[in-house]
């Protein structure tokens, strides 16, 4: 596989062809490409809320209504969306509860290398929160690589996709009960094919010269 062309390929996609379905094989896809994705530490700091249905989806339209209703067909006509979560806090017992997941996984050869483990975690996880003084950032851009491998991944199997951050972050966390649980809404992704009207599909990809962005030393 070339993956670049894929990067070549993918875009944003602005209009969805309401009638087309992801298969039960590419939904399972998309739930391990973000869980699997790469965060700090091994920290995981997200949760996502998947929608299949059309009352899911209308829920999360909620959040796209009044300055935001430019973006509420893209979620309507999706086939599925994803709402990409970070956690609002990590404290010592969720620091533990990833320890212990490792743990099971078999990551440790000694109980020394499980220490150093959770040390190092702690370690970055507390620079964060006490001394930068950006944790909530810190986990946001975690999501944001699970956002990152997501979106390539799913060009890869022919699937359209759109990131949308302009929808209502309090709206959403009211209707799906995030903050409750200790999450708050980043980003909305409709995922599914695009339609024959959408005037992105046929746009040229405009991005920067490798010699602008590139610098080999």
């Amino acid at each position: 596989m070339d993956i670049t062309a894929h990067a070549k390929a993918r875009y944003s996609t602005k209009a969805f062809d309401s009638s087309k379905r992801l298969s039960d094989e590419h939904v399972q896809a998309i739930k391990e490409l973000v869980r699997l994705s790469p965060s700090s530490v091994n920290s995981q700091p997200w949760h996502f809320v998947l929608a299949s249905t059309e009352e899911g989806k209308q829920t999360i339209a909620k959040s796209a209504a009044e300055n935001y209703v430019f973006n509420e067909a893209k979620i309507l006509n999706a086939s599925h969306v994803l709402v990409l979560c970070a956690k609002t806090n990590i404290d010592n017992d969720y620091l533990l509860k990833v320890l212990d997941l490792e743990d099971k996984a078999g990551r440790f050869a000694t109980e020394e290398a499980k220490q150093g483990g959770h040390n190092g975690r702690s370690f970055f996880t507390n620079m964060h929160r006490y001394d930068l003084k950006d944790e909530k950032h810190w986990m946001e851009k975690q999501v944001y690589i699970a956002l990152g491998t997501l979106l390539l991944g799913v060009s890869t199997m022919g699937v359209d996709a759109v990131p949308i951050e302009g929808f209502d972050a309090k709206v959403l966390d009211n209707e799906l009960g995030l903050r409750e649980k200790g999450y708050t809404s980043l980003v909305i992704v409709p995922l599914g094919y695009h339609s024959e009207q959408d005037f992105n599909a046929k746009l040229p990809k405009a991005r920067w010269a490798e010699e602008d962005v590139i610098t080999e030393i």
